[in-house]
């Protein structure tokens, strides 16, 4: 039998309820409840009261200090209390759940819906609304879906509060198969719910299926709310989806919704990730409030364009004017120093950690320092740094910058030292063979090449595939190294071999050691060719119109053909070019590239 779906008004204050609760809101106890609030001390002074006056078995006085005094975080003091009820009802129960599951005392919301099981009392929607999101907050999977059996069994399984609440919990802990279907069955979806799965397939690294859902949404006639809108944002600054991304700022000003913190912040990552740190630089002036994200997410911005100076400035104005700065903002500022090669200011702001904010500087801290030392090629400097760490501070990410450094400016001896180690310590990281092989390759050592790679075949180890999107129309596209799958791959393919003679006879030559060494010189070059981000460029100037910036997102590192390739068609297509890899942005005009080969 299908269960009545509560209102709200049913759900806080049922029928057997109310008549009580009508005559004990203006008791004195009641009022005492009232004045004291959520704070412990006077919550306390009335209990005792309360007892003395003989009120102790009356439910709603009970009820309402025990709420208070779960918003007040005492939750122990609420524990505690809760057991001396002798016969608890439906709606102190849901009181104590829903008051537990929005204090962020998850685990006491489960004791207190397991307690009302053994009270042989039936839950709600409202029950199961609490509790599921309680879950979802713990990330406790296989209880969760033994309370999603309960649903059902309880005859709840179509109600929409509870399934917004499934989706959202099968969304946050990653099962988006599962939260998809619940969604997909919903006869009502609300707007919590649609925002749940266009976050779920965000944060889980899904950002064209979020982009997907939210037009979605859009067609099936709901309107977004700041939540969607920074879900959807996210979205777009992974996949540098500036298109739908300037028109969600455009939504959002002109339909006057209030650009809070959260919201502003999300635009200054989204701006700066899609390569226009100037508006996200607007965004910041604008905002009418900043928190310690806010400032470090446009400190940030500024790094990764290799604007090392601005982001030193903005860091000076924050130290000043702005929140104390964190662990994530001093990451933020060690990074924009090695990418501007900014040697003592980085060393200062390190130094300032400790210093003056009483900050321990972490993994990411570590290595940021070795990457600054590295890329400015002091590499007796980032030998000593790493050797003041003890132990347990050598991470393989430490190493992996090292290795980096190594192979940027050609130290092969301590390269193949460090590689080395690097596989001892992590020897399923593929990345760590791959420059091992690349660094005997370039110093002749064509038996080790043959060994290390013999060792990855092996172990099952292969080389993470690269890959580039472009959006066009607000329509984002993919392309990998000689992928063919594109409907018009022919015609892209014609075009690029074009651009690239082109590119010849204005003087660029192909580096054929940035690609496997024993490839025929044949193979070579027809491997540097069709890289992914040269495709995808050629894809851009096919299908956008003249003087429009062709904007690329890769997800790993620019190899060196490709970074020179590029300054060349950014001259014969007299186009401005960016390029986000993993590592920083790129921006490319004629024939030169902001990051002045230091990357």
């Amino acid at each position: 039998m299908e269960a009545k779906q509560l209102q709200p008004e049913e759900q806080l204050y049922p029928q057997h309820r109310e008549p009580q609760s009508q005559s004990q809101s203006h008791s004195p106890a009641y009022q005492a409840l009232l004045r004291a609030g959520p704070s412990v001390r006077p919550l306390q002074q009335v209990h005792a009261q309360i007892i003395v006056l003989g009120k102790y078995r009356n439910l709603a006085i009970i009820t309402k200090l025990l709420t208070l005094a779960c918003a007040a975080c005492s939750i122990s003091y609420t524990r505690r209390l809760f057991l001396t009820v002798p016969n608890p009802d439906s709606f102190l129960f849901n009181s104590l759940i829903k008051g537990s599951s929005k204090f962020a005392f998850s685990n006491d919301a489960i004791f207190f819906y397991r307690r009302m099981l053994l009270a042989n009392i039936s839950p709600s929607n409202y029950t199961f609304t609490s509790v599921i999101k309680a879950c979802a907050d713990l990330s406790a999977s296989r209880l969760s879906k033994g309370i999603h059996s309960h649903v059902l069994v309880c005859g709840y399984g179509s109600d929409s509060f509870v399934q917004a609440a499934l989706v959202t919990f099968y969304a946050k802990t990653g099962d988006l198969e599962v939260a998809r279907k619940v969604f997909d069955k919903m006869p009502e979806r609300t707007v919590v719910a649609w925002n749940s799965m266009i976050s779920g397939y965000e944060q889980n690294g899904f950002s064209k299926e979020a982009i997907g859902l939210f037009y979605q949404m859009r067609e099936w006639g709901f309107k977004p709310d700041s939540t969607t809108f920074v879900s959807v944002l996210s979205a777009c600054a992974q996949l540098g989806a500036i298109g739908l991304g300037c028109w969600v700022h455009d939504y959002v000003i002109s339909n006057g919704f209030d650009v809070n913190v959260v919201l502003g912040t999300s635009f200054i990552n989204m701006f700066s990730r899609c390569g226009n740190v100037t508006k996200a630089r607007e965004v910041f002036d604008l905002m009418s409030e900043w928190n310690v994200i806010a400032w470090t997410a446009m400190i940030s911005g500024y790094g990764m364009h290799g604007y090392g100076k601005e982001a030193m400035e903005l860091f000076g104005k924050m130290r000043i004017h702005g929140p104390r700065p964190n662990n994530v903002t001093f990451v933020a500022v060690l990074s924009a120093c090695a990418h501007a090669g900014l040697i003592q200011e980085g060393r200062c702001a390190f130094g300032s950690m400790r210093k003056e904010f009483g900050l321990v500087p972490g993994v990411e801290h570590h290595v940021c320092m070795v990457d600054m030392f590295g890329r400015a090629g002091l590499l007796n400097d980032a030998q000593a740094f790493i050797k003041e760490l003890n132990p347990r501070e050598l991470t393989p990410a430490i190493w992996t910058a090292m290795l980096g450094a190594c192979k940027m400016h050609k130290n092969f001896d301590l390269g193949v030292e460090v590689a080395e180690h690097l596989l001892a310590v992590e020897p399923e990281n593929p990345g760590h063979y791959v420059l091992l092989s690349n660094i005997y390759a370039v110093t002749g050592k064509m038996d080790r090449v043959e060994l290390v790679r013999n060792l990855m075949i092996r172990r099952g180890l292969k080389k993470q595939v690269g890959y580039s999107t472009i959006e066009v129309d607000q329509k984002t596209y993919l392309f990998s190294m000689g992928d063919k799958s594109h409907p018009e791959t022919n015609e892209v393919y014609r075009y690029l071999d074009k651009l690239m003679s082109r590119c010849r006879e204005a003087g660029y030559v192909p580096a054929p050691e940035s690609v496997m060494h024993e490839l025929e010189e044949e193979e070579r070059e027809y491997a540097l060719r069709y890289h992914s981000e040269k495709l995808a460029i050629a894809f851009g100037l096919l299908k956008t119109s003249s003087g429009v910036a062709i904007r690329i997102v890769k997800n790993l590192r620019m190899c060196e053909d490709c970074h020179s390739a590029i300054k060349y068609i950014s001259i014969v297509s007299n186009r401005e070019i960016i390029i986000r890899d993993k590592l920083r942005f790129h921006h490319f005009n004629d024939g030169s590239c902001s990051c002045l080969d230091y990357w």
